[in-house]
């Protein structure tokens, strides 16, 4: 992951001489996330439910277009991650709120509102909660900032198009467990060992509304009148 962000920041530098006419604007985003893992027990692969969340996602990022075809971003964003287990008839909801920094290139025509684009991204777990069914019937919850039960950093890769009207599809990996293998403790009242995961890995597709702060003004401008965005 470091070596991607790296890289990253060498291409960024390798073009200077783009930098005296390099566009800036600040963007405002939030997330639909369906999510999705992998999970394995001393071998033994757990079934996994599709997560899906809506709150609280929301973050802003900072674009620098060199010309109307090539450019970054970075800024920052808060997300609610997670994975959901069921054996039998018990289902573990765990998740955890992050707050993540990403640097990503893009290419495309920027006038026109559309572009692919890819980086990575670092996140700091901070909130973590998880919750016990059995049954279908909630029996028990943890929360906890900063737990040992999950890594306290995670390294990602994204990639997606944004399309006109603010619409964006972002598809995310974490290639790192979501757990903390080194942790040994309790959970409801059940000594468990972390170790005994091999894998809790985490991906997801996002939906999107990404709006810069210069379109958000003109909602309400008399030119556009109430509800509608100039140039989308």
């Amino acid at each position: 992951m470091s070596k991607t962000l790296t890289s990253l920041v060498f291409l960024i530098l390798l073009f200077p001489r783009f930098g005296a006419n390099a566009q800036f604007s600040k963007e405002n985003s939030g997330e639909f996330i369906f999510s999705f893992s992998e999970v394995q027990r001393m071998g033994i692969d757990i079934p996994t439910k599709m997560r899906f969340t809506l709150f609280f996602h929301a973050g802003q990022n900072m674009h620098y277009d060199f010309t109307n075809n090539f450019g970054f971003f970075s800024g920052y964003g808060i997300r609610n991650i997670g994975i959901v287990t069921e054996e039998g008839n018990t289902v573990i909801k765990r998740r955890t709120y992050s707050l993540g920094v990403p640097l990503a290139l893009k290419l495309g025509s920027f006038n026109d509102h559309i572009y692919v684009y890819g980086g990575g991204e670092l996140e700091l777990f901070f909130h973590y909660k998880q919750k016990l069914y059995i049954n279908g019937d909630k029996t028990a919850k943890l929360s906890q900032w900063f737990s040992n039960r999950t890594e306290r950093f995670a390294p990602s890769f994204f990639a997606g198009i944004q399309f006109p009207k603010g619409i964006n599809l972002k598809f995310k990996y974490y290639p790192r467990n979501f757990l903390n293998v080194d942790y040994r403790g309790y959970d409801f009242n059940t000594p468990v060992d972390y170790s005994d995961f091999n894998q809790t890995q985490l991906f997801y597709f996002s939906l999107s509304f990404n709006f810069k702060n210069q379109d958000l003004k003109k909602l309400y401008s008399p030119e556009t009148g109430p509800g509608r965005i100039a140039g989308l």
